[in-house]
């Protein structure tokens, strides 16, 4: 296999961690236990905790090293705002997909730092990938919930996390293509995307996570970063 097929594979398998999560989610509809309810919201903290995660040691890092603190502060700020914009548009149509959308925030940069870093370190990209994959699972677990929940029927959310998928292989060809000598332009989608996901993390998916009288979901979001952390450590 050449090294680009290798690339495209990887992004793939990286993206159907989602649509994995989705079908992991399509079981349970309709099934709200005092239990079930539980857990739902443990694993909504547990994805919020690896989003988390994914800022703070897989998307703003490459900006902290590459961007002047005015670059940096400004395609944070933007990234928050244009989301801001978009939840504001969103709610006024009657509904929420900060779950998808953070997803989306998520994956489509690693992806791009996927086929950037391929080149350099072959090592790095696989772990990368695999980092990607499980996020992706509980992200798109809460995604399907989410969407099912808004009014989407289950066939067309699963499908929707699939299709997702593909965007996972185009992102990591444009890394390696246009990206790998524009470490600049990289960190910038990269933080870009950070702020989108901060503002989706405090504004609709922290809140989503919060049980009246229950402790123990909120847990979830530890275990989440615990895994972002661990992840971060093996690809170093």
């Amino acid at each position: 296999m050449t090294e680009l097929t290798i690339i495209l594979l990887s992004a793939w398998c990286a993206g159907l961690g989602g649509a994995v999560g989705g079908l992991g989610a399509w079981p349970g509809l309709g099934k709200d236990t005092e239990t079930s309810t539980e857990i739902m919201h443990g694993t909504i903290a547990f994805g919020g905790g690896i989003l988390l995660s994914a800022v703070a040691f897989a998307l703003l890092p490459r900006g902290m090293t590459y961007l002047s603190p005015l670059q940096l502060g400004g395609a944070l700020c933007l990234g928050g705002l244009l989301f801001c914009a978009l939840d504001a548009s969103l709610s006024k149509q009657g509904g929420t997909k900060a779950q998808f959308m953070a997803m989306l925030m998520d994956y489509v940069p690693e992806a791009l730092a996927l086929g950037a870093v391929f080149g350099h370190d072959r090592r790095l990209g696989v772990l990368l990938a695999a980092f990607i994959g499980a996020q992706n699972i509980p992200e798109g677990f809460n995604a399907f919930r989410e969407l099912t929940a808004s009014g989407v029927k289950p066939r067309p959310a699963f499908l929707s996390l699939l299709a997702m998928s593909i965007l996972g292989p185009l992102a990591a060809s444009t890394g390696f293509f246009f990206l790998q000598d524009r470490p600049e332009l990289t960190a910038t989608i990269m933080t870009f995307a950070s702020g989108g996901i901060l503002y989706l993390l405090f504004q609709d998916i922290a809140p989503q996570a919060k049980m009246k009288k229950h402790w123990t979901p909120a847990l979830g979001a530890v275990l989440g970063f615990t895994v972002g952390v661990i992840g971060k450590q093996l690809i170093g």
